[in-house]
């Protein structure tokens, strides 16, 4: 655990969820069987989150289970591989039934039952027919609200989204911490005056250059988190 400023005293913990909470190395099997690899899942995570930015500074909007649908055809095409729509189908079934990481449950109840809001902020679109993937995983019972980027129609790192938040729930950014997996979602969040926490989930370690905000706290798990917020 790291603390690189003096520790923040957020009211309001506003989680990402894909690889914060919930487990995307569940979709490795699929890119297996598809692909000979399983570690294409990385490369398409990648290229995902990364066209969700490009669409967002270009002023276009598709969901994020859409895009995510057309960078596996677009790799499919790069590594000339067959994908049918029964493929897409069962990526975005996947996408909607990502298991909770065995950390979440504990430290998310502890953070809670501390007298944090906790809410969530995902790219990951409402799902009108079904389970969203906080239901599926089983923590959806732990948060006030669960807030997708859908209505600002851009996607994070944009700072619409987290004002957005802000708005949704009647506090500033100065009262919200952002907890992400992900170093592109703590400086977006910096950028509109949140606290941040980095949680170092494999493959997603702090990015150490002079001239960038870097996290208020870097922790390996939620366990860990809790317990530097409440002690």
């Amino acid at each position: 655990m790291t603390a690189t400023d003096p520790t923040p005293s957020p009211s309001v913990l506003v989680f990402d969820v894909n690889e914060t909470l919930i487990d995307i190395d569940s979709i490795a099997p699929l890119f297996g069987e598809l692909f000979g690899d399983r570690r294409v899942l990385r490369e398409w995570f990648g290229q995902l989150v990364m066209y969700s930015m490009t669409a967002t500074l270009s002023e276009h909007y598709v969901d994020f289970f859409t895009l995510g649908q057309g960078v596996l055809r677009m790799l499919a095409n790069i590594y000339r591989v067959a994908i049918t729509d029964d493929d897409m189908l069962r990526l975005k079934a996947a996408m909607l039934s990502m298991p909770a990481h065995p950390d979440a449950v504990d430290g998310l109840t502890q953070l809670r039952d501390n007298g944090f809001r906790l809410v969530t902020l995902t790219n990951s679109p409402p799902n009108p027919s079904g389970p969203t993937p906080l239901e599926s995983a089983g923590l959806a019972g732990l948060f006030e609200r669960q807030l997708s980027v859908d209505p600002c129609r851009a996607f994070k790192p944009s700072p619409v989204v987290y004002r957005y938040a802000c708005q949704e729930l009647g506090v500033t950014p100065a009262d919200c911490m952002m907890v992400a997996a992900h170093v592109w979602d703590t400086l977006g969040a910096q950028n509109v005056g949140f606290s941040t926490a980095l949680i170092t989930r494999w493959g997603n370690p702090p990015l150490p250059v002079d001239g960038l905000p870097q996290p208020n706290l870097i922790v390996d798990d939620l366990r860990q988190l809790a317990e530097h917020l409440t002690k």
